[in-house]
């Protein structure tokens, strides 16, 4: 709205063509502290409607220990995630090219998943109310068919509003690539990166601003990489596959960057609100669209490094367990539990974690010169 709004003055000579508002990267900035501040500003406001609407929750795990430590956290409001979908959408519209196809199924992704989060969030905390000791949301399959379901129709407006070469390439970090997706390839791709790092962001969200704080990073790192992959000169330069159009996606990145940081002042230990399904499943989908887009696929298993290893640890102790017909391979998974039970404290766990995915994020950026 923004950009259109500049584009609308310039024309008429009210104000110079070179304006900074017409930059992608001066907006996506602007997207940043302005997704910071409503975020900040609203969510007493949020936190006391959740409250009034007995949204609270406290985490359960299948450990004695774990569910001890987390006694201090009932009735913890949950939901949370509704303060940042909405900032991001806010923030988004208003900064962003409202005529740009990859901005609109970026919405669409958003709000289609945290429509799942959030019906899933509701039954958990509305049927734990009718029938105490039940925590019945939606079933996985439901949750997975759709995820699934999304991942499909992306792919298919993806790959044949992109209708040249370079925007059906699967990159590789070090290696130029010129491999062009067929159509059955790029859908798949795109359900696996979806529907999993979905999950893996929702798996990670089990210790105050843990998610959150990792997501600022992984969005900040995106956000720089779609605003290279947008620009003909920097993709020149840096070996990367121009896809046109798509640096508009630098915006929505700075604002799920702003609205994750503006998040951590009511989340950090200990949480004033809980991010909940609401949140993590449509900010892990959202960066992965993100990453379909700019064909940086691969590139997210470095920078989202420490949702990776969140998953693959859920995966290894349930292969392993059924394999040992009981035997478990950590004390707890996700993997942050196991360190949990072994004595740190979560904020260690949280800050350490934050740490690790820093230096993910920045091992990543540096391959990009390397290619």
């Amino acid at each position: 709205m923004l950009y259109l709004l500049a584009q609308w003055m310039v024309h008429h000579g009210w104000i110079d063509k070179q304006t900074p508002l017409l930059l992608v990267i001066f907006r996506a900035a602007l997207s940043i502290l302005f997704s910071f501040l409503l975020v900040l500003i609203s969510g007493k406001r949020v936190i006391n409607w959740l409250i009034k609407q007995k949204l609270g929750d406290m985490p359960e795990f299948n450990h004695a220990g774990l569910n001890a430590k987390a006694k201090e956290k009932a009735n913890t409001p949950t939901m949370g995630g509704i303060m940042i979908l909405g900032t991001i959408m806010i923030s988004t519209v208003l900064f962003s090219r409202l005529d740009n196809f990859y901005i609109d199924m970026g919405l669409l992704c958003l709000l289609w998943l945290g429509a799942v989060g959030g019906v899933d969030d509701w039954l958990k905390l509305t049927q734990k109310r009718r029938n105490p000791g039940s925590r019945d949301g939606l079933f996985a399959w439901e949750k997975l068919l759709f995820q699934v379901g999304l991942g499909v129709l992306l792919a298919i407006f993806i790959y044949y509003h992109g209708k040249y070469a370079a925007a059906h390439y699967l990159n590789w970090p070090l290696l130029p690539s010129h491999w062009v997706l067929p159509t059955y390839l790029f859908a798949l791709l795109a359900v696996v990166v979806i529907t999993g790092t979905s999950n893996a962001v929702n798996l990670t969200d089990g210790m105050d601003g843990l998610a959150s704080g990792c997501m600022a990073i992984v969005s900040f790192a995106f956000m720089i990489l779609a605003y290279v992959t947008g620009d003909a000169r920097w993709s020149a330069n840096l070996n990367f596959n121009h896809i046109r159009l798509s640096g508009e996606l630098a915006v929505m990145c700075g604002s799920i960057t702003g609205s994750c940081l503006g998040f951590l002042w009511y989340i950090c230990n200990p949480a004033q609100v809980f991010m909940g399904d609401t949140g993590s499943l449509a900010l892990g989908g959202t960066i992965g669209y993100v990453a379909i887009v700019i064909r940086q696929e691969p590139m997210l298993l470095l920078v989202g490094g420490i949702f990776v290893v969140e998953a693959v640890s859920v995966m290894l102790q349930v292969g392993y367990f059924k394999a040992t017909h009981g035997r478990r391979l950590f004390l707890c998974s996700p993997i942050h539990h196991h360190f949990h039970i072994k004595g740190w404290s979560e904020q260690q766990i949280v800050v350490r974690f934050w740490l690790l995915s820093a230096l993910f994020a920045a091992l990543a950026l540096a391959t990009v010169k390397l290619r």
